[in-house]
């Protein structure tokens, strides 16, 4: 019996009052991105790394306490300060591979704050990730994202 797998993709965009440079910051300095990057307040943080130049990586562990560990490793394809990041990614729940898919972080000025585009295009391996979850997360990472920007 063959593994199902699903293709599909979803963009989302956010009016930040924040400059392009201000929300590139907050993708590439590590201490800003632990801030508004990362599961909710209950979760258990594991590993977390972030080498923020092309061909580098990011780990990021997590999960409820006594729960499931949900890991996601990325590489950084292509990256244009304070305009592009492209990024590879994939998720694993509890060491099982759920997901790879590809991001673009498109960041362009807005008047004096800046329009984010994210889009992202995954292959789904599992009945329990698909792309409807995955947007609902990237949303709430882009509320916080702008919360951090912004205050």
């Amino acid at each position: 019996m063959a593994t199902p797998i699903t293709h599909a993709s979803f963009s989302l965009e956010r009016r930040l009052n924040a400059p392009p440079s201000r929300v590139f910051h907050a993708f590439s300095d590590f201490a800003s991105k632990k801030k508004w990057f990362g599961g909710p307040p209950e979760w258990t943080q594991g590993e977390s790394s972030l080498d923020f130049r092309e061909g580098g990586r990011e780990t990021d562990v997590g999960g409820p306490p006594g729960g499931f560990v949900s890991t996601m490793h990325a590489v950084y394809q292509d990256i244009v300060e304070n305009e592009r990041i492209v990024f590879t990614y994939e998720m694993l729940l509890d060491g099982r591979r759920m997901s790879v898919s590809l991001s673009t972080v498109e960041l362009a000025p807005d008047g004096d704050g800046t329009l984010l585009t994210l889009t992202e295009q995954g292959a789904y391996f599992t009945e329990e990730d698909q792309a409807a979850g995955r947007e609902e997360g990237f949303s709430g990472l882009l509320d916080a994202l702008k919360a951090f920007v912004e205050d």
